[in-house]
């Protein structure tokens, strides 16, 4: 078997944690090679784009300074994205990051169309919740509308989604009183 030659190469190895953790590692240890993972990622280009996608989000989880220069640019890909795996990472490194000023308004759209849609994974929908309640400690008047949209989808929802709900409900309407 001839040796991988590119990060892209790597990447298609095969779909593990230890490939992932593999190549997260030579990340850590190349920064450089941050942005070429980050446009594989932004490439949107199955299954590459997923398997960059799970790299970054464990990288950034040990440096999350690599990614924020380029929470902007995953703003804007997020309507682009079409598989689970691609969104559920998005989502869950912006859960965790400060979140781009730029395009607020198009985030929580995009956030309130995915916890609200019935096609949409648990793990999707439970990012969603955090993004906008992290977005809501800035733009209270947004929990009200967070808080319905929640018990709008407890009914429909499976046992995590509502378990993750009721918690987050809990904390909203404290915080609104």
């Amino acid at each position: 078997m001839n040796e991988p030659e590119t990060l892209e190469d790597l990447l298609l190895v095969e779909m593990s944690r230890r490939n992932t953790d593999l190549v997260a590692d030579l990340i850590i240890q190349k920064p450089d090679l941050f942005e070429d993972l980050f446009e594989i990622f932004l490439g949107n280009n199955e299954p590459v784009s997923r398997r960059a996608a799970w790299v970054i989000d464990t990288v950034s989880e040990k440096i999350p300074s690599l990614l924020e220069p380029y929470l902007n640019y995953m703003t804007e890909a997020l309507p682009g994205f079409t598989h689970d795996g691609l969104k559920r990472h998005a989502v869950h490194m912006l859960s965790r990051s400060p979140l781009p000023t730029e395009h607020l308004g198009e985030l929580m759209n995009i956030c309130f169309t995915w916890l609200t849609s019935p096609k949409e994974s648990v793990a999707v929908k439970i990012y969603c919740m955090d993004i906008l309640y992290n977005i809501s400690k800035s733009e209270p008047d947004l929990k009200k509308e967070l808080a319905d949209s929640i018990e709008w989808r407890m009914q429909e929802e499976t046992p995590g989604f509502r378990n993750r709900a009721r918690k987050m409900l809990h904390k909203l309407y404290r915080e609104m009183q």
